[in-house]
């Protein structure tokens, strides 16, 4: 291979000048996009799995007293219901605290009126009639209501997915590019080389010959340009790591990247030489299929 990379003096093409940095700016770009789809699936699953098997239960502000008869009497419905692990009231401290993130430490009046949390965990394995637990609760303790967090999830799994297939669409997009660019850059050289090429081709070498030096120099433009890019997107990562870990948003999931998801990260410069390669080789030989 080596030489039949020397025949040709392909490295010092001006068509393939610009290559690494195309590629660098397009493994950049599709490393964004691929972080952001695999630290949002990673977000999604923890949250489903912190808050799969629970539902809660809110009593209104108590009245004129305290409210804890219409909470017990909430409570034992729920302990009494089929499918129904464990049901414990949150006491005020507690909810609270829910609140601080919110409204800021110290903050919250203690003359505010709030309504009662009952955390609620379901075995798994009863399904939960929540009409008939509604139709109940409403009877012991008039206005509660019923927070199924199945259905809140379910939409935001829904909107996760449709987030990383238009991230899976991004990547999709840049490889097309990437391999638009590569056959351009190819055929360029191969215009700016057509006469020692012709020449080779004619004197009987071999069409694999030629097409192993441009899929050598393809193959390292392309890592190096992946290399690049990688390591700009690793810069860019960390900086909104540092940025964005100061930032208090109760409701926003904690973004980050698993070791698989590092290792797709890392494997994106060899994709990109090695799609760099084997598009340059292919464009090579149809390119020779075509000469007399």
């Amino acid at each position: 291979m080596a030489k039949s990379y020397s025949t040709l003096p392909l490295k010092g093409d001006p068509a393939s000048r610009f290559l690494p940095w195309i590629v660098a700016l397009k493994v950049y770009l599709a490393a964004l996009a691929l972080a952001g789809a695999l630290a949002l699936n990673g977000a999604v699953a923890e949250w489903q799995g912190a808050r799969a098997g629970t539902i809660t239960v809110q009593v209104p502000p108590p009245g004129a007293d305290d409210g804890t008869d219409q909470v017990d009497a909430a409570v034992a419905v729920l302990r009494a219901t089929p499918g129904v692990a464990t049901a414990r009231a949150l006491d005020r401290a507690e909810i609270v605290a829910l609140l601080e993130p919110w409204l800021g430490a110290g903050n919250v009046d203690v003359d505010l009126p709030l309504p009662w949390l009952i955390d609620v965990k379901l075995d798994g394995e009863t399904p939960l009639d929540t009409a008939a637990l509604d139709a109940r609760l409403q009877a012991a303790a008039p206005g509660a209501e019923i927070d199924d967090h199945g259905e809140w999830l379910a939409r935001v799994a829904s909107a996760a997915r449709a987030i990383q297939f238009a991230a899976l669409a991004v990547v999709l997009a840049i490889v097309a590019a990437t391999v638009g660019t590569v056959v351009f850059t190819t055929r360029t050289s191969l215009a700016l080389h057509h006469d020692t090429v012709e020449l080779l081709h004619l004197i009987g070498a071999q069409d694999d010959f030629i097409a192993r030096a441009f899929a050598r120099l393809a193959l390292g433009l392309g890592l190096k340009g992946g290399l690049i890019g990688l390591a700009l997107a690793a810069l860019t990562l960390t900086a909104v790591g540092t940025f964005s870990s100061g930032l208090e948003a109760p409701l926003l999931p904690r973004l980050s990247l698993t070791p698989t998801a590092y290792l797709a990260l890392a494997l994106l410069p060899v994709a990109s030489a090695l799609v760099a390669m084997a598009t340059a080789r292919v464009t090579v030989l149809r390119a020779l299929a075509a000469m007399p």
